[in-house]
């Protein structure tokens, strides 16, 4: 089921209306009412499973969105993870909150799990699914199900929210949409159709005469080339850096499969290369670190210590964790940052961080 619905994730990322049927499989797995994916940059949009759109209707409509800390404890973590109720509050407090006292229990409903996104483009997505209070809280392995799922749901969340969650009816329509530098690709990294966006980043993005995409960043260059060799093979899509001539972080590349209903749409090309920038103006924090190398939690926060001149014997000893494990860790950043040393990745993991601020 895993592979079938990671693939209905990305056909949504362009069929919006779709999201709700897969806001319902998303539940399933967390034996879950349904499912919500709120998107905010200037204007709030929406949706959800039709089992709970009368419910949000009223959560929206009656000013309880604009009242539940919910929300805001979600979009404050840097772990980037599905949370549950008791992450934040007490039982205790959950019956003295008005949200669930007085809007989510009157409706069965009291027990979440839900995750926010903060997107480099400015772009804050929130995903929950919502589970009836009789139930009881959502169990770990549930969380770590959609976990698994974080990473495309993301991806896919980023495409519908710059599209305004509005279906485009052909491919120039939303690569024009997009407002971000996009192309579509075919065999090899053949460029079917690109926006004056990408076409504008010469420093970075080549059209060769075979009408290739080309990245000046070699680095970047090769992890283009692996990402689209292998997206038809099941593998994860990828985000990578893309790194300037002093070799700072200053984009990052999104690599995304074309699935299904969405192919009706963009045709014969199978991925959207799509590039978003390093700073917005935000804190940086795991989440985007995250996103720019796909670290694990774990290579995450071995990538911040490094970012911040500690040793791998200081962040084993700040974690509580054995060295051999940092270790172990600091292998997989080094590799996904494509350093061969240590100290080159600490100065790449600092300039990523200086260019975020």
């Amino acid at each position: 089921m895993t592979d079938a619905l990671i693939d209905r994730i990305y056909e949504c990322s362009v069929v919006p209306e779709l999201w709700p049927d897969v806001l319902d499989d998303l539940a399933a797995l967390a034996q879950a009412r349904g499912g919500v994916m709120f998107s905010a940059r200037q204007t709030l949009n929406w949706t959800a499973s039709d089992t709970l759109r009368p419910v949000f209707d009223a959560y929206v409509g009656d000013g309880w969105f604009r009242r539940c800390s919910r929300r805001l404890c979600l979009m404050g973590q840097v772990q980037p993870s599905f949370f549950v109720e008791r992450d934040f509050w007490t039982d205790q407090d959950l019956d003295r909150d008005p949200i669930y006292r007085d809007f989510f229990r009157p409706r069965g409903l009291g027990w979440s799990a839900g995750t926010g996104l903060r997107i480099p483009t400015g772009d804050d997505i929130v995903f929950t699914v919502e589970r009836d209070f009789e139930r009881g809280p959502i169990e770990p392995d549930r969380v770590e199900a959609l976990n698994a799922l974080r990473p495309h749901l993301a991806r896919s969340a980023l495409v519908t929210a710059r599209l305004g969650q509005q279906r485009a009816q052909g491919a120039a329509e939303i690569l024009e949409g997009l407002g971000l530098p996009a192309a579509l690709l075919g065999d090899g990294g053949r460029a079917i159709q690109a926006n004056p966006m990408i076409e504008a980043l010469g420093d970075h993005v080549v059209f060769t005469a075979h009408g290739r995409v080309s990245l000046t960043d070699r680095r970047a260059n090769d992890q283009l080339a692996g990402a689209l060799a292998s997206i038809n093979t099941g593998a994860e899509p990828r985000s990578f850096p893309l790194r300037d001539g002093e070799g700072r972080a200053v984009k990052v590349v999104h690599v995304m499969p074309v699935r299904r209903t969405a192919q009706d749409v963009f045709g014969q090309s199978y991925a959207l290369l799509l590039i978003t920038p390093v700073a917005v103006g935000r804190e940086p924090s795991i989440d985007l670190l995250r996103s720019l190398f796909d670290f694990t939690p774990s290579e995450a926060r071995v990538a911040g210590g490094l970012a911040t001149g500690k040793s791998a014997e200081e962040i084993a000893e700040q974690g509580g964790v054995a060295i051999t494990t940092v270790r172990s860790q600091l292998r997989g950043v080094l590799e996904k940052t494509g350093c061969s040393r240590q100290a080159e990745a600490a100065a790449l993991l600092a300039g990523s961080v200086t260019v975020l601020h």
